[in-house]
Order: structure tokens, then sequence, then C-alpha cells
């Protein structure tokens, strides 16, 4: 058997951190053992709940850490929008016993997960349908709480680079009288509106309100999760209206960051990404990634496809510190 390094793997968001031991084989293949969610409500710091899982794992565990958080790396402190926890990386060695460790921004993992997985683990959703290509830029992208944007570059000889980015964060451009409106209602509240103010998972709320202003309509107060919910199942026209809509935005935002990143394909990842994935395949989509202008030829050669890893932060968490400590820069 091929030597192999064992490190703690783990993904901290807003409501849960996400703990498995992962195997790092010498090929750089990497296997992650079954994960363990603990709720960050449920412990006082990131120590506290580090200690839960090492007792849960039965006392001991190996001394190596990849992280992957949802917020901002630095060398210095690092803090959580949606939870209380702060993480000090120089104290790391000193706290839990570690010898080596490597903190990504939770979306950069995702992209190395991306440029790991296997043909197997996407699912198809536009352009052409061949594999992600195995040389050039492939961008990556996801709804979620925000948009996260991030980019890989594969070098054709089975290595890759992860650059993180803040893409989500760009300005949003409508191109019909219904993006109009949801940018002029978003503005009531933002001077600036960015992509994620509409391509992220709270977001279906200020569409499904500018369509029931756009009708007339009253409508219930309704949080994101339960027009999510009834946009899926059948149950509120309206709420099925705001999900296409927000597809085709998704469509259009995704066709941007790929001609700005020069992409040679595209992967959508994220839960609300998965959870959607026959809508977005059904929906205008496609369309709108490739309406781009003079660029529209290029962009109908361009894959586009969603990754369906179950725990791609903590696939990529192991993966960037198989790059940066093991020298393992391929899958």
């Amino acid at each position: 058997m091929a030597d192999s390094t064992q490190i703690v793997s783990v993904d901290i968001g807003g409501t849960h951190a996400r703990f498995a031991i992962a195997t790092i084989a010498d090929d750089g293949h990497i296997t992650l053992g079954d994960p363990i969610t603990l709720h960050t409500d449920d412990h006082a710091s990131f120590q506290t709940a580090w200690e839960d899982y090492r007792d849960r794992m039965g006392g001991s565990l190996p001394d190596a850490l990849a992280m992957a958080v949802a917020g901002p790396v630095n060398d210095e402190i690092i803090r959580f929008t949606n939870n209380p926890w702060i993480i000090r990386p120089p104290l790391i060695g000193s706290k839990l016993g570690c010898t080596s460790h490597v903190i990504v921004n939770d979306f950069e993992a995702v992209a190395h997960a991306a440029a790991r997985a296997p043909a197997d683990e996407f699912v198809h959703l536009a352009g052409p349908e061949n594999d992600l290509p195995e040389h050039g830029t492939i961008s990556v992208l996801g709804p979620g709480t925000g948009l996260g944007v991030a980019y890989f570059y594969r070098r054709g000889d089975g290595s890759y680079r992860v650059q993180a980015t803040e893409g989500g964060h760009g300005d949003f451009a409508p191109v019909d009288a219904i993006e109009d409106a949801i940018l002029a209602r978003l503005r009531k509240s933002h001077t600036r509106v960015s992509d994620e103010r509409v391509v992220s998972g709270p977001a279906i709320v200020e569409i499904y309100h500018t369509l029931a202003a756009m009708e007339g309509r009253a409508v219930k107060e309704l949080d994101d999760v339960e027009i999510w919910t009834a946009g899926q199942d059948g149950s509120d026209s309206l709420a099925a209206a705001a999900v296409d809509r927000f597809c085709l935005a998704l469509g259009s935002v995704a066709g941007d960051i790929a001609l700005i990143q020069g992409a040679k394909g595209v992967v959508i990842a994220g839960g609300l990404g998965y959870r959607i994935r026959e809508t977005i395949v059904g929906s205008g989509f496609a369309s709108r990634f490739t309406a781009k202008g003079r660029f529209a030829g290029l962009m109908a050669t361009l894959p586009v496809k969603l990754i369906t890893h179950p725990q791609p932060g903590l696939l990529g968490a192991a993966a960037a510190y198989a790059q940066r400590h093991l020298g393992k820069a391929s899958a």
C-alpha cells in the first residue's frame, strides 16, 4: 500500500462545522472518512468543537489540520459573519496540538474540490456535453447565503492552481424590464447592487416581491426557504416564477464570470444549485449564459456542469493542504 498522510479536514459555516479525517495517498488521491457535523451554536468556540470531535473520535486526532472558513482569511484573526467564533491562526499549534495547518476561504476549497472531482461527480447543465477540459481556466461559482466565485487553472498535466476571488460582488447588470424592476427595488435599500443581491439564496425574497408588485398582487411575507420550497413543489405559481427568474439571472452572471475569467468551462457548486438542478436545466439558464452578443458563439462552446460531491468543502480543504504542504498538486 502506498504511503499516506492523515489530516483533520474542517468546513466551518455560520450554522454548522463539519469534520472528517482525510487520508492523502502518496499519489495525491484523497479519501474522506465519515463526516461529523456539529452545530456552531452548541459550542462556545472552535476549540471546544474540536475537543468534542476529538472525543467522538476516541480521544486522539492527526496533528495536521485543513480548514475551510466562510469568511475572509488572514494570518492574525478570523471572524465569522454568522457565528461568534474567532480563530487565531498563530495559536492553532498550541491550542489544538497541530504541527501544520492550512486555512482557506470556503469557496477556494470548493474550487479545489471541483478541480479534483471525477467526471461522474458532475451533472451536465448547459453547453456541449463533453467533460471539462484538461487545460485552461474553469470558472466556479455557487449561490448560497452569498455568491461565491473562484476559478482553477488546469495545466494539462493533471496539476492545477486555484484562485479565490470576490467576483460575487461585481455590479448586477439587468438585461430586461423585469430585472430593471428588481434592480430598482434593491436600490431602495442598497446604493450599489451587486450580483449576489440577486443571485443568492436570500435574494429570492426580493425577486418574489418584485414580481408581486408588477402584478399588483398582495402576498404573504415568506422567508427565502418558504419561497424556494413553494417554487419547487408547485404550490405557488408566483414563487415558481421567481425561481425561474433566478435561474435566468444565474445564467447571465455565470456567463459574465466566464467571459471575465477567460474560462474554458464552468462549474456551479453548492447545495442550492443541486436542489434546483432540474429547474436550471429546464429554464432559460443556458440561453442567458450564451447571450453575450458577439461572443455568443464562443459561449456556446463552454460546458457548464454542477458538482455533486456531498462534501466539497471538506474535500477541497484537504486538497489545499495536499498542495501546499505535500506538493500534491494534482488529483
